[in-house]
């Protein structure tokens, strides 16, 4: 399994690894942080007793940001670990690519 920067095995992860570029590395990360402020507000919401349509609001926007993340993710490995498997002869990644499709349109 892949190590991951949460101390511990991915019990989710196929093992295998990539190594992204800085920025595109920098854009991911900081969508991601804009994601936790974004439910950390949402839970500060609760707490304080917003009003249950602000808070669904709230969340879909994290809803938005994160199928944007997935896009923006998506765009990178077709472009990239799609592209280079295909080139070297590995039409397998293929599958891997409508499987990882079927999941994400559940």
């Amino acid at each position: 399994m892949a190590k991951t920067s949460f101390h511990g095995e991915c019990p989710n992860c196929s093992g295998k690894r990539k190594e992204r570029e800085d920025a595109e590395k920098k854009d991911l990360m900081n969508r991601l942080k804009r994601i936790e402020g974004q439910v950390r507000g949402v839970e500060g919401m609760l707490e304080s007793g917003a009003y249950c349509t602000d808070i669904l609001i709230q969340v879909s926007a994290i809803t938005s940001a994160l199928n944007s993340f997935n896009k923006v993710l998506l765009g990178n490995h077709v472009k990239t670990c799609v592209a280079q498997n295909i080139r070297s002869g590995n039409d397998e990644v293929i599958d891997e690519l409508l499987a990882t499709l079927q999941k994400l349109m559940k």
